[in-house]
């Protein structure tokens, strides 16, 4: 990685910067990020949480994945942005919005997860690896 990857919420009160590349880039349509985003799915960044600085302090609220595992969704307490997730399941991994990305184009979509819950209006790139729910981790 030449630069590292930045971004932040649209009013600019919190700001991240990864020192890292993505563990996996992926387009989520399960509900409850389908609610998150607005729209038919999130865009989402899996990174090392220990590459990651935020500044600023988003607002969390907790759902539970069909794992069991606690997801936490972070968001600007005061534009709405989503911005940042942690997963109970995945301890040393953040989930960042790339929605908020400096550089959209620095998110490459690996693979659309909980396509069982696909709007169909919003229609994912075919060549791209598509699992009816969460993946098993990979250890």
């Amino acid at each position: 990685m030449t630069t590292p990857i930045t971004g932040g919420c649209a009013c600019g009160a919190i700001r991240y910067e990864c020192t890292a590349e993505p563990v996996v880039s992926v387009h989520c349509q399960c509900r409850d990020c389908q609610r998150f985003s607005g729209t038919g799915h999130l865009f989402i960044m899996i990174v090392p949480k220990a590459a990651v600085t935020l500044t600023g302090e988003p607002t969390f609220y907790e759902t539970v994945g069909d794992s069991g595992h606690a997801v936490d969704r972070g968001f600007c307490p005061r534009c709405g942005s989503p911005v940042v997730g942690r997963y109970a399941g995945f301890p040393d991994a953040v989930g960042l919005a790339a929605g908020c990305l400096d550089d959209p184009a620095r998110f490459q979509p690996s693979v659309v997860i909980y396509s069982r819950s696909a709007i169909p209006w919003d229609v994912m790139d075919p060549a791209l690896p598509t699992v009816a729910k969460m993946p098993p981790a990979r250890r």
